[in-house]
């Protein structure tokens, strides 16, 4: 009568447990949405950066026209006169989940608009992305953990950057979608279930719709696996969790049209090929050995390995003959610029970026190495995105090998894995967020554990019995997993003998080691006062974790890079001047003209001004790059004749030198050079240079000082404040009086928001008549008492563009 007696308040406490937690998540998921919504509030509903329009269009193209209509849409807005066929070039995942989410909306009469929720839709997924961490951790080291490395990544401020409200982007849902693949695999791995093997092929296929990093996990599972196999952990349950996600996660990412045959074809995925046939082959060793006697089974094996080894040398010679005939080695330029740096700078004279995945970095392809966030990080950049993390994780590392699992074992490749792809590329510290945060908090639940259970065992009133028994549940309930899986060789002795006998032995084996740990627990007892101080700084650890968290979300990551602020005597001051150059387009052209930018203004240009642009930021075309950069670094009249047949009437310019906003054209301008002069020899950098040095004041070259971006960026300049000095640059400029001959001056934005938006038109001549069409030229004639009243008091916050 005693056990039931026993047993009735661990029922309560663990149904009291399970209430908590789950009011713990829902403050978990509250505050992850609620701390990504500091730009709503401080500025407005507004989409972010310049991906996001892109992906904004495309949702509203979808709500309005349907599925099938989005398949097959043909978009001659962008890449004139070539365009884009959007259905087989993006990963659909963002938009179809935003555009579902917007039909169940509406039909449940909650009519949004389709800008609201694709502002909304990043803050509500990486609540979804925090209990998917919960049910990760909680698979590798129990509640405790989970509900910390949640709470973790609802602040971490790496994830913060791409998920704040507006940030409408594919990781808004993909970092969801890794996750909760991962969870999946660690949940099948745990419990052999087929089931969730089916549902982490399904997950799997979502990620697979929705970025391109779907290829980290198609290779750290087999990894993982193959990891499994070496070191003697392969079990039923292993085959279980890879084989179904091989098979059906391959079948169900060919369906994507922007993946296809990349699936089968590309290097990326010949690791998940070459682990599924080795297990295989150990499946097979490990189902002869289990009806063979011993002799016969070392004449099978020997049987087996031969023909292995045939086949083995077969399969190799094809992949080496595939791989040979490819310049880039049978991988793609992520693939290279991740794992081999320096091989691919050797290769990147003759890879060709007609792909339209352009999810990754490189240091050597001008058009990739252009973009900041493909960029190495630094070692602050770490501080500022995972911060106290990044001394929390080696702790982490530890706690996963007391004791060693399957799926700890899992999280500590993770983390591995992370920290080097994160190395290569500063966008990639988005990868390692969640892992550091899994990792911080098995660290922290360990140490709180350890330090309460210490002050616990020392309080008076505690009998012997009381204190060994007063082990931490959820640590309890992991080394319960962990000893079953010790277990799972018998396995399937057991599902065939089901008898009482088996039972009670194996119920009579965890009971014993149940009661050794908990015996190791009481011995692991620190002096009282040193686990007060320790939890105490633990707390204030976590002060301030969630202070600078708080900081970045409401500071750092929240403005957007279309709505910029300065800061002065008088308080925050906000412009608006590019959604304003963006409107006078769209009212004061004409629908079919042609507007020529750099990249990094097309999709903007296209959803906000709904004109015609010459390339965007899907950069699929390097030619058609490097054309526009060609004519920006050429003479004007030649510049003309390159715009002028692409049938281009505006050229937009961004310049910030008045005020120093550094993200301006300008500063841009060397890659320009360098994407021109890798497809057409006659630009040369060198030419642009003095002394090695880029210059725009009187010791410029004649070269720079004459080429169409220095004209348009500082034409009229010096009527500014008579001396032409530029902010960002320090000095003032070389060529201070000049006249344009074949383009003229449209629209000239006020730079005092930061950033001169110069709208250009290009002359339409007449050969034989040399006739000029001009276009009105229209100055603000507020430009100088405006610069005059803020020139000292503007202090500019500009962000780096992409």
């Amino acid at each position: 009568m005693a056990a039931p007696e026993d047993s009735s308040p661990s029922k309560i406490r663990t149904a009291f447990g399970s209430v908590l937690s789950f009011f713990i998540l829902i403050l978990i998921g509250v505050l992850a949405f609620s701390i990504r919504i500091f730009s709503v509030i401080k500025y407005e509903s507004v989409i972010h950066e310049f991906d996001p329009y892109f992906n904004y269009r495309v949702t509203q193209f979808l709500t309005k026209n349907g599925i099938y209509e989005f398949w097959n849409w043909f978009d001659d807005r962008t890449w004139y006169p070539l365009g884009r066929v959007i259905g087989g070039t993006v990963y659909p995942g963002l938009t179809l989940t935003a555009g579902s989410l917007w039909w169940l909306l509406n039909s449940i009469n909650i009519p949004l608009s389709v800008e609201t929720v694709c502002v909304f839709t990043a803050p509500i997924f990486s609540a979804n992305a925090a209990w998917a961490t919960y049910l990760l951790t909680k698979e590798v080291k129990g509640t405790g953990a989970g509900l910390t490395a949640a709470a973790l990544l609802a602040m971490v401020p790496s994830y913060i950057s791409r998920s704040v409200a507006g940030s409408y982007d594919n990781e808004a849902v993909a970092i969801f979608a890794l996750i909760f693949t991962f969870y999946l695999y660690i949940k099948t791995l745990n419990t052999g279930s087929l089931f969730y093997a089916a549902l982490n092929a399904i997950a799997y296929f979502y990620m697979v719709c929705s970025w391109g990093g779907y290829t980290f996990i198609i290779n750290l599972i087999p990894m993982h696996v193959l990891l499994c196999i070496v070191t003697g952990r392969y079990s039923s349950r292993l085959y279980i969790a890879y084989a179904p996600l091989v098979v059906f996660g391959t079948l169900l990412a060919a369906l994507v049209p922007v993946v296809g045959f990349n699936a089968v074809m590309t290097s990326e995925h010949f690791a998940s090929f070459l682990v599924f046939i080795i297990i295989h082959v150990v499946a097979l060793v490990y189902y002869i050995k289990g009806i063979l006697s011993p002799k016969m089974f070392k004449v099978a094996v020997t049987f087996v390995v031969s023909v292995g080894l045939v086949v083995c040398c077969a399969v190799v010679a094809v992949l080496i003959a595939l791989v040979a005939s490819s310049p880039t080695k049978g991988w793609s330029g992520r693939s290279l610029s991740l794992l081999d740096p320096v091989l691919l700078s050797q290769l990147s004279d003759i890879i060709l970026l007609e792909s339209f995945d352009r999810t990754y970095a490189s240091k050597y392809i001008p058009i990739i190495a252009s973009v900041s966030e493909h960029q190495p990080p630094t070692w602050p950049s770490y501080f500022m995105d995972i911060n106290v993390l990044a001394f929390l994780v080696p702790a982490g590392i530890i706690a996963c090998f007391l004791p060693l699992s399957d799926a700890s074992s899992f999280v500590v490749l993770y983390i591995v894995t992370s920290v080097y792809f994160s190395g290569v590329m500063v966008r990639l510290m988005l990868v390692l967020a969640p892992a550091a945060c899994i990792l911080s908090g098995i660290a922290l639940s360990e140490a709180f554990d350890v330090f309460t259970r210490s002050i616990k065992f020392q309080l008076p009133g505690f009998s012997e019995k009381s204190q060994i028994d007063a082990g931490d549940t959820a640590s309890s309930s992991v080394v319960t997993q962990n000893d079953a899986a010790k277990t799972e060789k018998n396995e399937e002795t057991l599902k065939e003998r089901p008898s009482r006998k088996n039972r009670k032995k194996e119920k009579e084996h965890l009971e014993k080691t149940s009661v050794k740990s908990q015996i190791q627990k009481r011995l692991l007892v620190l002096p009282l006062e040193a686990s007060v101080v320790a939890i105490f700084l633990l707390v204030l650890l976590g002060a301030f974790y969630v202070v600078h968290c708080v900081w970045a979300a409401a500071e750092a990551y929240s403005a957007p890079s279309i709505v910029l602020t300065s800061h002065s005597h008088d308080g925050l001051h906000v412009f608006d001047d590019f959604r304003e150059a963006y409107a006078w387009l769209r009212h004061n052209t004409e629908v079919d003209d042609k507007v020529a930018s750099w990249w990094d203004y097309g999709y903007q240009t296209t959803a906000m001004a709904n004109r015609t642009v010459i390339v965007d930021n899907n950069t699929w075309n390097n030619t058609h790059i490097a054309t526009v950069g060609t004519a920006m670094s050429s003479p004007e009249k030649a510049a003309w004749e390159i715009f002028n047949s692409l049938d281009v009437k505006y050229v937009l310019v961004v310049f910030g030198g008045l005020v120093g906003y550094p993200s301006d054209d300008i500063n841009k301008f060397l890659w320009m050079v360098r994407i021109g002069g890798g497809v057409f020899p006659h630009i040369r950098e060198p030419d642009y240079l003095r002394d090695g040095q880029y210059r725009i004041d009187s010791q410029a070259t004649p070269t720079m000082l004459n080429c169409l971006m220095y004209k348009l960026s500082y034409f009229r300049f010096v009527e500014t404040d008579g001396k032409a000095f530029d902010r960002v640059r320090r000095t003032e400029i070389g060529k201070k009086y000049f006249k344009l001959t074949h383009f003229e001056e449209s629209v000239h934005y006020s730079p005092l928001d930061g950033s001169d938006i110069q709208t250009k038109t290009s002359k339409e001549q007449d050969p034989g008549k040399n006739k000029e069409i001009k276009i009105e030229s229209k100055l603000h004639d507020q430009l100088k008492k405006k610069w005059k009243k803020k020139e000292e008091s503007l202090a500019m916050k500009g962000n780096s563009s992409s």
